[in-house]
């Protein structure tokens, strides 16, 4: 059996809340186009012929209530957005054994309701954030409340989804990112920001319980480990204007450890040597199956089928490869064994 844990849908009325409101056309292009992301029925049909043994948890697709409204509107798609993945997970269970929370992030004591309601009454497992808010980093002391209410109150995980628009330019001087690097090379470096950002404000040593399960297995990091480790290893030392020395004196761990503390996804294009070096850089207790269906050429089949193909490329033992499949979401998810049947 294997635990789809990071993959996208997107609910018909949320959709349709999209093209009342979004102003970019680009976004609700590429969502309109997408079938499989908002025909759910397609969407099980299509898991019933090619994967019978894949069930999937499901997440919001991007873009997010605050990157749709501002907010006042934020709360009430966050609402529709919930409701409407709950009524999947009700009407094909087995397929769908798990939804995850959205939550409107501009408008904090929103969200802390909306997360107390889609926990508590529609049964979701988790809350999905993006990886700053609207622009704004997550370790602004106006966001530690949602941290703080998901992990000690509800003791749920965490989903962090990159986030950068066309609109953030490549280079100073121009209007936009062009190419769409700001989607294929930003997002892995949006993740990465903010997981410093965490390390450094010391999340892990305020919420000793925090799980955040990063995209596309922790962005940057576990590719350029050895340098964050050897050079955040000197922080302070390029610095005359912050007193970052004493940041590395408060920290009981040296800050790569940190960094181990995140979940990786095998959400990397089917690349098997990438998959190598996020589980060789996390464990694999940290790394969990996804897909990021059905954001791939094929409109749903092929990131499923060749994330499998990656994990299985990679001759692992057995056990690590349960773990990988199902055993870590399970742990995450706190569903019983039972629910890999």
């Amino acid at each position: 059996m294997k635990i789809d844990i990071f993959n996208h849908v997107m609910p018909v009325p949320y959709l349709d809340m999209m093209k009342q409101h979004l102003k970019d056309q680009g976004i609700l292009k590429r969502m309109s186009n997408l079938r499989m992301l908002w025909d759910i029925e397609a969407r099980v049909r299509m898991l019933d012929e090619k994967f019978p043994d894949v069930q999937q948890v499901l997440t919001l697709s991007l873009p997010s209530p605050e990157l749709v409204g501002g907010p006042e509107l934020a709360p009430e798609l966050a609402r529709i957005a919930n409701d409407g993945m709950a009524g999947m997970t009700a009407k094909w269970p087995k397929k769908f054994p798990a939804f995850v929370a959205s939550l409107p992030m501009n408008n904090v004591p929103a969200a802390l309701e909306e997360m107390d309601r889609a926990l508590g009454k529609l049964g979701a497992r988790g809350v999905q954030i993006c990886s700053s808010v609207n622009g704004r980093p997550l370790d602004d002391p106006e966001f530690f409340p949602v941290f703080e209410r998901a992990t000690e109150k509800h003791d749920v995980p965490i989903w962090m989804h990159p986030a950068r628009p066309a609109t953030r330019a490549d280079y100073v001087g121009e209007q936009k990112s062009k190419y769409e690097i700001w989607q294929v090379l930003g997002w892995p470096f949006e993740t990465s920001i903010a997981m410093a950002r965490m390390v450094f404000s010391a999340f892990f040593e305020k919420l000793p319980g925090l799980r955040i399960i990063t995209h596309h297995c922790g962005g940057m990091i576990p590719y350029f480990s050895g340098r964050a480790e050897t050079l955040w290893a000197q922080l302070g030392s390029r610095t005359a204007d912050e007193n970052y020395e004493d940041v590395l004196k408060r920290m009981s761990k040296k800050p790569i450890e940190y960094f181990r503390m995140f979940y990786g996804d095998t959400v990397l294009g089917g690349s098997a040597s990438a998959l190598r070096c996020g589980l060789d850089f996390f464990g694999a207790d940290r790394v969990v199956f996804a897909s990021d269906c059905p954001f791939d050429p094929e409109g749903g089949p092929m990131f499923i089928r060749e994330g499998i193909r990656s994990i299985e490329d990679l001759k692992l033992p057995e056990a690590d490869k349960r773990k990988m499949y199902f055993g870590n979401a399970l742990k995450l998810l706190k569903m019983p064994l039972e629910q890999k049947k």
